[in-house]
């Protein structure tokens, strides 16, 4: 857990072989990096999945597994950010929340941050059945629907369990300052085993499986949505390869030797790789939610029921419905594979 791991770092800095100075400077920088970086993945983060989930609530009703599952992951990002203003405080001041809220947030936190990669799974999951079995999929929608809640129920309820040790272990520590984590070698080691695993390369490993097929069998169809969907795939291997290999690769590499714990520039790299990893939350709004049409079409109604439109224009709208009619006139194959009738 990467909150938890830095204060751990943080620890371990303290009692490095590095100079005075650096350790001053990587301080200064840490107590001004971080806040910031955690104000701004929880706007952003707050406002984008918050828009989402309204929208999917309101506005959209849940016809298909995959309106399902794009629901759930925007609810467990808004989750997860939500827990980012303790953490904030935390950077700056110290941990006041006591010992009960240090293992209630370190468990939201981890169990979030599963469980949106669980999800992220059975989105490439689900986007890999509905091209490669396009015509069977379309028309069984209605019975994979009624399994939908159930996989997600149990996304949830897996994350919960692999976040038991940091509920568990967790605890409010006595340093130079007061910090929630866990301070455990092996509890340390199992933590970092369980999220290069859940987090990391079980939905790299399904990304490259699924969305090889995708390609494969996109390329044979020519249709309307043939380079849209090659697109959509691209930009999402492309958001999970930028905003997490750095961190999990940095955490690989201290997980072989705990000397590089010792050096600054590693301590650096920890703390910018982790706010890499945290655009994920920001970007999967717009990656997952608005580039859908069907979206898009409820996102302009709760724009008009808000009374926005007029300060987005209405030309947009325009543009927005003309768009729309000439892709209602696509094959039926065609949207049954597209990626973008979400």
């Amino acid at each position: 857990m990467a909150t938890a791991d830095y204060y751990e770092d943080y620890v371990l800095f303290n009692t490095s072989y590095s100079s005075r100075q650096e350790h001053e400077q990587f301080l200064q920088f840490s107590k001004i990096f971080l806040p910031c970086m955690y104000v701004a993945v929880f706007i952003c983060g707050l406002v984008g999945n918050s828009l989402v989930l309204v929208i999917y609530i309101f506005y959209q009703k849940l016809k298909s597994l995959t309106d399902v599952f794009l629901m759930n992951l925007p609810l467990a990002d808004l989750v997860f950010v939500c827990t980012l203003p303790f953490w904030t405080y935390a950077s700056i001041h110290e941990w006041v929340f006591g010992k009960i809220m240090c293992k209630i947030l370190l468990g939201i936190y981890t169990s979030n941050f599963y469980t949106a990669m669980l999800i992220l799974i059975c989105i490439t999951v689900d986007r890999f059945t509905a091209v490669v079995q396009a015509t069977k999929t379309y028309n069984e929608k209605a019975k994979w629907t009624s399994w939908a809640k159930v996989i997600c129920l149990s996304a949830w309820v897996v994350s919960l369990l692999v976040s038991l040790p940091q509920i568990i272990y967790g605890d409010v520590h006595h340093l130079d300052k007061r910090i929630c984590g866990y301070h455990n070698a092996e509890i340390s080691t199992m933590v970092l085993a369980i999220q290069m695993t859940l987090g990391f390369f079980l939905p790299l490993h399904v990304m490259i499986v699924c969305y090889s097929v995708i390609i494969k069998n996109l390329l044979r169809v020519r249709g309307f949505h043939k380079h849209k969907s090659l697109k959509i795939i691209f930009l999402v291997v492309a958001l999970f390869l930028l905003t997490q290999t750095p961190f999990n690769l940095v955490k690989l590499i201290r997980s072989t030797s705990w000397e590089y714990d010792t050096m600054t520039s590693f301590q650096y790299a920890i703390v910018v790789t982790e706010a890499i990893a945290y655009l994920r939350v920001c970007l999967n709004p717009v990656l997952y939610g608005f580039v859908g049409l069907k979206f898009r079409k409820n996102f302009w109604k709760l724009m008009k029921d808000t009374g926005c439109l007029p300060y987005l224009g209405v030309s947009g709208q325009q543009n927005f419905s003309e768009n729309s009619s000439k892709t209602c006139s696509t094959s039926h194959h065609a949207e049954a594979t597209s990626m973008f009738q979400l």
